[in-house]
């Protein structure tokens, strides 16, 4: 199956989908990823699922989340500019017809329907990191909720 991993960063959910039986990933970034574990093209997001999105079987999106991060209202980043780009990508995504996920930080639900999705912790999966992150998905998969199992001496990592 045929995956586009768009703002793929280094890969990290390639992976997962490569162990989920993924075949053929393909990463997208407008910065280079020189140890993208598949095969990468260094390009504009938006405009490679507008004008590729078609060719894959699923996609995956992780559009920046700074400018919906609530670390964005410490006192050092107030007032700085940061893209906001759920919006533009779910229509873009929606366009390609394809089964797709996008995933974000806790507060991007303001512009994303996060909350008929699905939020995965660290600690769902036996890591000893509070790590809320929010997953649209727009397929025919079905997902099973498993609890936060929250201990007293978390890794807090926010935003």
């Amino acid at each position: 199956m045929r995956l586009l991993d768009l703002f793929c960063g280094s890969g990290g959910c390639a992976v997962g989908y490569s162990r989920a039986g993924f075949t053929d990933i393909v990463g997208v970034d407008n910065r280079p990823m020189k140890r993208y574990p598949f095969e990468f093209v260094q390009a504009d997001a938006l405009e490679y699922v507008a004008e590729h999105g078609h060719e894959f079987d699923a996609i995956h999106a992780s559009p920046p989340c700074q400018g919906y991060s609530r670390m964005r209202h410490l006192p050092w980043l107030k007032g700085k500019k940061y893209p906001l780009l759920i919006e533009p990508v779910v229509e873009l995504l929606e366009r390609t017809g394809k089964p797709w996920v996008i995933e974000n930080v806790e507060d991007a639900h303001v512009a994303l329907r996060l909350f008929s999705g699905v939020m995965l912790c660290g600690t769902m999966f036996g890591l000893p990191i509070w790590r809320h992150r929010y997953f649209e998905i727009v397929s025919v998969l079905e997902i099973a909720a498993i609890a936060c199992a929250h201990t007293p001496y978390p890794i807090c990592i926010s935003g």
